[in-house]
């Protein structure tokens, strides 16, 4: 069984601004906290038995933890396989959080649905929310089809990767004949007010988002106004579920209303970077982390 009275393990970036605002706010809880600091891969070692119970150690430095003593862990990896070390500790690391009993936000395994934005907008409908109309495709034709049968339509990743929403637009139609080689997302565009939910443990937050941008995350501080949010109590235990229903201890959730007043949901984020929707001073959010993995 892992310790109670342990230390939270954080596997990331100290770079990173959510470790850096988790293990800020762990500080101030009084929380023993040992960081796997992805930028001392080369100083860092680990050991692990995966007979049963997980044990081992994992030691960066001279500072060395012993794993069935961790009482949560917050993974925030960044792609450091840089050499054999480094992947053999991320391989290693990564095995343990899915084995472990300790709370983990969140599992690796847990964070695969958002690889593949078709595949997880399959399971949020299936959880009971209503999607975007989306085409995945390489045939121009098929686009011109559903472009024209939407009106207005937004393109994106399909990837986990990040990309920046954008609108297609009549200037755009000359870049059609580059689709055979790029197979790409299509959806209707949406109208209606952006939300952020963040969904930690039994903690939800939420924040509305006023902005005239296709991608608000693009649009620069000028462009955008955050507003806390109160999620109506009717959507609140909807929310929680579809988060559980994905594995995610952690969430964050992005929506809008239609103007038949179903709410749409884009996308669940299984490793959200809250840091950009978090009050600086008060950092409720990074508090909220922090309170769900002191208690582990």
């Amino acid at each position: 069984m892992h310790a109670m009275s342990g230390p939270v393990l954080l596997w990331g970036s100290p770079l990173d601004l959510p470790i850096a605002a988790v293990c800020t706010a762990l500080s101030r809880l009084g929380t023993p906290m040992f960081l796997v600091d992805q930028t001392r891969l080369e100083e860092t070692s680990i050991g692990i038995e995966l007979d049963g119970v997980p044990t081992g150690w994992i030691q960066v430095g001279d500072q060395r933890c012993e794993l069935d003593r961790i009482r949560s862990a917050y993974a925030r990896p960044q792609d450091s396989a840089r050499n054999e070390h480094a992947a053999a500790i991320d391989e290693a690391l990564g095995c343990w959080l899915e084995m472990t009993p300790a709370l983990v936000v969140n599992r690796l395994s847990a964070m695969g649905s958002n690889s593949s934005k078709p595949y997880q907008a399959a399971l949020i409908a299936q959880a009971g929310f209503a999607v975007p109309d989306t085409l995945v495709t390489n045939d121009a034709d098929a686009l011109r089809r559903f472009w024209k049968r939407h009106g207005n339509v937004i393109y994106k990743s399909c990837s986990g990767v990040r990309s920046i929403v954008s609108r297609l637009s009549a200037d755009e139609a000359d870049r059609l004949a580059h689709l055979p080689t790029c197979p790409t997302q299509f959806q209707e565009y949406v109208a209606g007010t952006d939300y952020r939910v963040h969904v930690i443990g039994n903690e939800i937050r939420g924040h509305a988002i006023d902005s005239e941008a296709d991608d608000y995350r693009y649009a620069g501080a000028a462009g955008v106004r955050l507003r806390p949010w109160q999620v109506p109590d009717d959507l609140a235990p909807r929310l929680r579920a579809l988060s559980t229903s994905l594995g995610l201890v952690m969430a964050g959730i992005d929506l809008r209303r239609n103007p038949r007043g179903d709410w749409v949901c884009f996308e669940v984020n299984p490793s959200p970077g809250f840091t950009f929707y978090d009050d600086e001073d008060e950092a409720p959010l990074a508090r909220a982390t922090a309170r769900l993995l002191s208690d582990g």
